[in-house]
Protein backbone atom coordinates (compact mmCIF):
# COMPACT_ATOMS: atom_id res chain seq x y z
CA UNK A 1 0.00 0.00 0.00
CA UNK A 2 0.77 3.39 -0.97
CA UNK A 3 0.95 6.15 1.83
CA UNK A 4 0.46 9.63 1.15
CA UNK A 5 -1.95 12.63 0.15
CA UNK A 6 -2.71 12.66 -3.29
CA UNK A 7 -5.00 14.96 -6.04
CA UNK A 8 -7.75 13.08 -7.87
CA UNK A 9 -10.22 14.52 -10.10
CA UNK A 10 -13.35 12.88 -11.43
CA UNK A 11 -15.34 14.65 -14.39
CA UNK A 12 -13.55 17.89 -13.10
CA UNK A 13 -14.93 16.90 -9.99
CA UNK A 14 -11.73 17.19 -7.52
CA UNK A 15 -10.44 15.69 -4.27
CA UNK A 16 -7.49 15.49 -1.88
CA UNK A 17 -7.01 11.69 -1.32
CA UNK A 18 -5.59 10.35 1.95
CA UNK A 19 -4.28 6.80 2.37
CA UNK A 20 -2.41 5.54 5.66
CA UNK A 21 -1.70 8.28 8.43
CA UNK A 22 -3.45 10.97 5.81
CA UNK A 23 -6.44 8.70 5.63
CA UNK A 24 -7.15 8.98 9.09
CA UNK A 25 -6.55 13.04 9.64
CA UNK A 26 -9.05 13.72 6.94
CA UNK A 27 -11.68 11.68 8.06
CA UNK A 28 -11.18 13.53 11.64
CA UNK A 29 -9.92 16.68 11.22
CA UNK A 30 -12.84 19.15 9.20
CA UNK A 31 -10.04 22.30 10.04
CA UNK A 32 -7.36 20.60 8.00
CA UNK A 33 -9.91 19.42 5.44
CA UNK A 34 -10.97 23.03 5.09
CA UNK A 35 -7.32 24.31 4.78
CA UNK A 36 -6.61 21.90 2.08
CA UNK A 37 -9.29 21.99 -0.17
CA UNK A 38 -9.11 26.35 -0.05
CA UNK A 39 -8.61 27.61 -4.01
CA UNK A 40 -4.98 29.64 -3.97
CA UNK A 41 -3.90 29.28 -0.25
CA UNK A 42 -4.49 25.45 -0.09
CA UNK A 43 -4.47 22.52 -2.76
CA UNK A 44 -7.77 23.69 -3.60
CA UNK A 45 -10.59 20.63 -4.08
CA UNK A 46 -13.72 19.91 -3.96
CA UNK A 47 -13.65 17.94 -0.91
CA UNK A 48 -11.42 15.25 0.78
CA UNK A 49 -11.57 11.48 0.77
CA UNK A 50 -10.00 9.37 3.47
CA UNK A 51 -9.16 5.25 2.51
CA UNK A 52 -9.11 2.52 4.46
CA UNK A 53 -8.88 -0.87 3.18
CA UNK A 54 -11.55 -3.03 4.03
CA UNK A 55 -10.51 -6.61 3.36
CA UNK A 56 -9.29 -8.13 0.08
CA UNK A 57 -11.99 -6.64 -2.31
CA UNK A 58 -13.53 -3.46 -0.75
CA UNK A 59 -12.33 0.01 0.74
CA UNK A 60 -14.23 2.47 2.95
CA UNK A 61 -14.36 5.63 2.63
CA UNK A 62 -14.98 9.15 4.39
CA UNK A 63 -15.62 11.69 2.59
CA UNK A 64 -15.84 15.51 3.31
CA UNK A 65 -16.95 18.65 1.73
CA UNK A 66 -14.38 21.90 1.30
CA UNK A 67 -16.55 23.00 4.20
CA UNK A 68 -15.18 20.45 6.56
CA UNK A 69 -19.10 19.05 6.94
CA UNK A 70 -18.83 15.42 6.33
CA UNK A 71 -21.39 13.52 3.45
CA UNK A 72 -22.83 10.12 3.40
CA UNK A 73 -22.44 10.16 -0.61
CA UNK A 74 -20.46 11.65 -3.20
CA UNK A 75 -20.65 9.81 -6.76
CA UNK A 76 -17.66 11.03 -8.26
CA UNK A 77 -15.94 10.74 -4.82
CA UNK A 78 -16.40 7.11 -5.03
CA UNK A 79 -15.31 6.56 -8.72
CA UNK A 80 -12.40 8.25 -7.43
CA UNK A 81 -11.94 5.99 -4.30
CA UNK A 82 -12.04 2.99 -6.74
CA UNK A 83 -9.64 3.92 -8.71
CA UNK A 84 -7.18 5.00 -6.17
CA UNK A 85 -8.37 1.83 -4.26
CA UNK A 86 -6.92 -0.26 -7.51
CA UNK A 87 -3.45 1.77 -8.00
CA UNK A 88 -2.68 2.60 -4.67
CA UNK A 89 -3.82 -0.27 -2.46
CA UNK A 90 -3.60 -2.88 -4.94
CA UNK A 91 -7.44 -4.19 -4.46
CA UNK A 92 -8.92 -5.87 -7.64
CA UNK A 93 -10.92 -4.23 -10.46
CA UNK A 94 -13.81 -5.52 -9.39
CA UNK A 95 -14.25 -4.31 -6.23
CA UNK A 96 -16.76 -3.00 -3.10
CA UNK A 97 -16.64 1.22 -1.61
CA UNK A 98 -18.64 1.32 1.74
CA UNK A 99 -19.65 4.52 1.73
CA UNK A 100 -21.85 6.11 4.65
CA UNK A 101 -24.71 5.79 2.01
CA UNK A 102 -24.44 2.06 1.38
CA UNK A 103 -21.88 -0.43 -0.15
CA UNK A 104 -21.36 0.92 -3.96
CA UNK A 105 -19.82 -1.87 -6.73
CA UNK A 106 -17.38 -0.83 -8.52
CA UNK A 107 -15.77 -1.72 -11.64
CA UNK A 108 -12.23 -0.02 -12.51
CA UNK A 109 -10.91 -0.67 -16.21
CA UNK A 110 -7.67 1.41 -16.44
CA UNK A 111 -9.20 5.30 -15.86
CA UNK A 112 -12.56 4.35 -16.85
CA UNK A 113 -14.33 3.98 -13.82
CA UNK A 114 -18.32 2.22 -13.93
CA UNK A 115 -20.24 2.55 -10.02
CA UNK A 116 -23.75 0.62 -9.36
CA UNK A 117 -25.51 2.60 -6.93
CA UNK A 118 -28.57 1.51 -5.13
CA UNK A 119 -32.47 2.77 -5.88
CA UNK A 120 -33.22 6.18 -4.44
CA UNK A 121 -35.21 5.25 -1.30
CA UNK A 122 -38.38 7.48 -2.39
CA UNK A 123 -40.17 9.13 -5.33
CA UNK A 124 -39.18 12.53 -6.52
CA UNK A 125 -41.46 15.25 -4.77
CA UNK A 126 -42.32 18.00 -7.05
CA UNK A 127 -41.70 21.74 -6.21
CA UNK A 128 -42.61 24.70 -7.03
CA UNK A 129 -40.28 27.14 -5.85
CA UNK A 130 -40.18 30.82 -6.26
CA UNK A 131 -37.00 33.17 -5.44
CA UNK A 132 -36.62 37.11 -6.38
CA UNK A 133 -39.66 36.75 -9.08
CA UNK A 134 -38.45 33.66 -10.78
CA UNK A 135 -40.54 30.23 -10.74
CA UNK A 136 -38.99 27.22 -11.04
CA UNK A 137 -40.01 24.16 -11.17
CA UNK A 138 -37.77 21.11 -9.60
CA UNK A 139 -37.75 17.62 -8.67
CA UNK A 140 -36.33 16.57 -5.47
CA UNK A 141 -34.52 13.01 -5.58
CA UNK A 142 -32.08 11.61 -2.99
CA UNK A 143 -29.58 10.06 -4.72
CA UNK A 144 -27.21 9.40 -1.35
CA UNK A 145 -27.78 12.98 -0.52
CA UNK A 146 -30.54 15.08 -1.45
CA UNK A 147 -30.70 16.86 -5.27
CA UNK A 148 -33.16 19.37 -6.50
CA UNK A 149 -33.40 18.37 -10.34
CA UNK A 150 -34.43 21.49 -12.10
CA UNK A 151 -35.04 21.25 -16.15
CA UNK A 152 -33.99 24.62 -17.92
CA UNK A 153 -35.82 25.10 -21.74
CA UNK A 154 -33.36 27.64 -22.30
CA UNK A 155 -29.39 27.65 -22.88
CA UNK A 156 -28.30 26.20 -19.88
CA UNK A 157 -24.72 27.90 -20.69
CA UNK A 158 -25.54 31.19 -20.10
CA UNK A 159 -28.01 30.30 -16.69
CA UNK A 160 -26.94 32.73 -13.93
CA UNK A 161 -26.32 29.90 -11.60
CA UNK A 162 -24.30 31.96 -9.61
CA UNK A 163 -27.88 33.86 -8.79
CA UNK A 164 -30.35 30.89 -9.15
CA UNK A 165 -28.21 28.19 -7.42
CA UNK A 166 -27.45 29.62 -3.61
CA UNK A 167 -31.42 30.66 -3.49
CA UNK A 168 -32.54 27.27 -4.65
CA UNK A 169 -30.21 25.45 -2.51
CA UNK A 170 -31.00 27.36 1.03
CA UNK A 171 -34.88 27.50 -0.47
CA UNK A 172 -37.25 27.13 3.22
CA UNK A 173 -38.98 24.61 1.25
CA UNK A 174 -36.58 22.04 0.75
CA UNK A 175 -35.78 22.25 4.96
CA UNK A 176 -33.33 23.24 6.80
CA UNK A 177 -30.32 21.58 5.00
CA UNK A 178 -31.90 22.17 1.91
CA UNK A 179 -30.42 20.64 -1.08
CA UNK A 180 -27.81 20.07 -4.10
CA UNK A 181 -29.39 22.01 -7.13
CA UNK A 182 -28.62 20.57 -10.86
CA UNK A 183 -29.89 22.59 -13.91
CA UNK A 184 -30.47 20.06 -16.82
CA UNK A 185 -31.06 20.67 -20.35
CA UNK A 186 -31.83 18.34 -23.44
CA UNK A 187 -29.56 19.01 -25.82
CA UNK A 188 -29.85 15.55 -27.98
CA UNK A 189 -31.38 12.35 -28.84
CA UNK A 190 -30.44 10.81 -25.21
CA UNK A 191 -28.32 13.64 -24.37
CA UNK A 192 -28.20 16.42 -21.77
CA UNK A 193 -25.65 18.75 -20.20
CA UNK A 194 -26.13 19.07 -16.46
CA UNK A 195 -24.85 22.28 -14.10
CA UNK A 196 -24.60 21.32 -10.47
CA UNK A 197 -24.76 23.93 -7.49
CA UNK A 198 -23.19 21.74 -4.60
CA UNK A 199 -23.47 22.52 -1.08
CA UNK A 200 -20.97 22.26 1.45
CA UNK A 201 -18.67 23.45 -1.44
CA UNK A 202 -21.23 26.26 -1.94
CA UNK A 203 -20.31 26.75 -5.50
CA UNK A 204 -20.46 25.19 -9.01
CA UNK A 205 -18.50 22.38 -9.31
CA UNK A 206 -17.17 21.24 -12.65
CA UNK A 207 -19.31 18.06 -12.14
CA UNK A 208 -21.61 16.25 -9.57
CA UNK A 209 -22.12 12.69 -9.89
CA UNK A 210 -24.87 12.11 -7.81
CA UNK A 211 -26.55 15.03 -8.98
CA UNK A 212 -26.51 13.94 -12.81
CA UNK A 213 -27.78 10.40 -11.52
CA UNK A 214 -30.72 12.46 -10.34
CA UNK A 215 -31.13 14.31 -13.29
CA UNK A 216 -30.58 11.28 -15.08
CA UNK A 217 -32.99 9.21 -13.27
CA UNK A 218 -35.89 11.97 -13.22
CA UNK A 219 -35.68 12.85 -16.73
CA UNK A 220 -36.30 9.61 -17.98
CA UNK A 221 -38.66 9.23 -15.67
CA UNK A 222 -40.45 12.25 -17.22
CA UNK A 223 -38.99 11.68 -21.18
CA UNK A 224 -38.52 7.92 -21.25
CA UNK A 225 -35.48 6.34 -22.08
CA UNK A 226 -33.02 4.10 -19.62
CA UNK A 227 -29.76 5.83 -20.83
CA UNK A 228 -28.38 9.43 -21.18
CA UNK A 229 -24.94 10.57 -22.12
CA UNK A 230 -24.75 13.77 -19.81
CA UNK A 231 -22.27 16.64 -20.37
CA UNK A 232 -21.14 18.42 -18.04
CA UNK A 233 -19.10 21.62 -17.14
CA UNK A 234 -15.55 20.27 -17.24
CA UNK A 235 -16.53 18.82 -21.07
CA UNK A 236 -16.33 15.15 -19.70
CA UNK A 237 -18.93 13.46 -20.04
CA UNK A 238 -20.87 10.72 -17.53
CA UNK A 239 -22.89 8.00 -18.66
CA UNK A 240 -26.43 6.91 -16.78
CA UNK A 241 -27.94 3.86 -17.38
CA UNK A 242 -31.19 2.89 -15.15
CA UNK A 243 -30.98 -0.47 -14.56
CA UNK A 244 -34.63 -0.76 -14.05
CA UNK A 245 -37.95 1.38 -14.73
CA UNK A 246 -36.86 4.82 -13.57
CA UNK A 247 -36.74 6.62 -11.21
CA UNK A 248 -36.89 4.34 -8.41
CA UNK A 249 -34.35 1.84 -9.60
CA UNK A 250 -31.01 1.07 -9.33
CA UNK A 251 -28.71 3.08 -11.85
CA UNK A 252 -25.12 2.65 -13.24
CA UNK A 253 -23.02 5.63 -13.50
CA UNK A 254 -19.31 5.76 -16.31
CA UNK A 255 -16.69 8.02 -16.24
CA UNK A 256 -13.50 8.71 -16.09
CA UNK A 257 -11.38 9.03 -13.12
CA UNK A 258 -7.69 10.45 -12.49
CA UNK A 259 -4.85 10.61 -10.64
CA UNK A 260 -3.14 13.25 -10.97
CA UNK A 261 -0.14 13.90 -8.59
CA UNK A 262 1.53 12.83 -4.91
CA UNK A 263 0.40 15.85 -3.32
CA UNK A 264 2.81 15.16 0.05
CA UNK A 265 4.59 11.83 0.48
CA UNK A 266 4.36 10.71 3.89
CA UNK A 267 6.31 7.01 4.59
CA UNK A 268 8.65 7.31 7.16
CA UNK A 269 7.26 4.56 9.95
CA UNK A 270 7.01 6.36 13.70
CA UNK A 271 6.33 9.76 12.94
CA UNK A 272 3.33 12.09 12.31
CA UNK A 273 2.92 13.34 9.10
CA UNK A 274 3.09 17.01 8.92
CA UNK A 275 0.80 19.73 9.70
Amino acid sequence: MIEGLFKVEGAGNDFVLGTGAWAERLATDAALVRRLCMRRLGFGADGTLALFPDGDDAVRVVYRNADGGEAAFCANGTRCTARAAVSLLDLPPHLIVRTAWADIRAEVDGETVRLKLPPPPSTPRRFTLETSGQTWNGWLLEVGVPHLVVPVPGDLGTLAIDRWGPALRSHPALGAAGANVSFVEKTGEDRVAVRSWERGVEGETLSCGSGVVAAALVWMALHGGTRLACDTRSGQVLYVEALGVPPLCPASLLGLAHILGELVPWKAPGHSPPH
